[in-house]
């Protein structure tokens, strides 16, 4: 079917899905040449020329076909983010700081989350590899990153985020969580606690390992064995393991704190400990990690170790956006930020109650 238009004819608009560089040339009254020309170079089209095909582009819904253009040119304008935990308000954050560098510098942000599992990181690598990004922040599951190797070995740059790198030859940006782990407790131990519980995740996550490293280290400091830190590991970094591990605590002879190595753990702890009747924390003092967000909102408001969770995510992005456009003059960095301690009333010993 045709319809009039300027004592001539145009043909109907193809179908959704359908619309090529053809038929925006034919639309335009233009060769197949000249729509390329005004999608990658409009300086070299005469301005009327340009506005006729833009025009087509728009009435028939036309969209590049950026994987082609990625296959011809053999690089492309995105990134990968692969992350730990979706679920995980940190990384939400560090999300934000990766996106706002990345828009400001013209590229795209594929997000992927790994869960913690090595299969599931390994798979969403090679799917990246395939979309030829043109580099990849990644918190890694642990230290075993042979994947991550070969996908620098491939060409593609890889930015370490939230975890320390020991080689000289690639990027990172973390937070000493040693240091962290050291703060919380000491904070802990000058509350009067003696006898502490560290909730944490596996020892492989090397978050979790190096926040128990800090906190026997501040016990060590005060004179204290390992004896008088309790461990409780849970399989999983979130809210309903911290429930659980509280109820393990309930079970026996409540500690004077626990120190839990993230803010969702404390939370769900906090939760099932209030709904016991503890007091917190005259009963039991409460720490977590992170500094999310909901912490000042909790019932009673969470201490924390606050990390720079958008300054992670914007200084990494920086680092690996430099290393895409210049790989040879690139210098490599290995970025430590140091956490910061955040009291509120979760551990302070003396709270102000009401009379009668």
């Amino acid at each position: 079917m045709s319809t009039p238009s300027g004592g001539g004819t145009r043909t109907a608009r193809p179908r959704a899905g359908t619309v090529g560089i053809k038929e925006v040339a034919r639309h335009a009254g233009v060769s197949p040449g000249t729509v390329s020309n005004v999608l990658n170079r409009p300086e070299r089209v005469a301005p009327a020329t340009r506005a006729r095909v833009e025009q087509a582009i728009r009435e028939l819904g036309f969209v590049r076909n950026a994987s082609a253009s990625t296959l011809r040119a053999g690089q492309s304008s995105t990134i990968g983010l692969m992350i730990l935990d979706l679920g995980n308000p940190f990384f939400t954050d560090v999300a934000r700081g990766v996106e706002e560098v990345a828009s400001e510098r013209g590229y795209a942000v594929i997000l992927a989350s790994s869960g913690g599992s090595h299969d599931k990181e390994r798979r969403h690598l090679t799917v990246l590899a395939e979309q030829r990004v043109r580099g990849v922040l990644i918190t890694p599951v642990d230290e075993q990153d042979d994947h991550v190797e070969l996908l620098r070995q491939r060409g593609v740059a890889v930015v370490l985020l939230d975890h320390p790198t020991p080689r000289a030859n690639q990027c990172s940006v973390a937070v000493d969580d040693v240091a962290g782990g050291e703060l919380a407790v000491r904070h802990l131990l000058e509350q009067g606690a003696r006898d502490i519980a560290l909730v944490t995740g596996p020892s492989s996550l090397r978050q979790c390992a190096d926040r128990r490293k800090g906190a026997l280290r501040a016990l060590r400091a005060a004179g204290l064995g390992r004896e008088a830190l309790r461990e409780i590991t849970v399989p999983d970094m979130n809210a309903r393991a911290g429930e659980g591990a509280a109820r393990r605590l309930l079970d026996g002879d409540l500690p004077d704190a626990v120190f839990c190595a993230n803010d969702l753990l404390a939370l769900g702890l906090l939760r099932v400990l209030l709904q016991a009747g503890v007091k917190v924390p005259n009963d039991v003092a409460v720490i977590g990690y992170d500094d999310i967000e909901f912490t000042g909102a909790a019932a009673v408001p969470l201490s924390s170790v606050r990390q720079p969770t958008f300054q992670l995510g914007r200084i990494a992005t920086e680092l690996l956006l430099d290393e895409c456009e210049d790989p040879a003059g690139h210098a490599h960095q290995q970025v430590m930020f140091q956490p910061e301690l955040v009291v509120r009333e979760s551990t302070r010993r003396l709270v102000a109650h009401p009379e009668g």
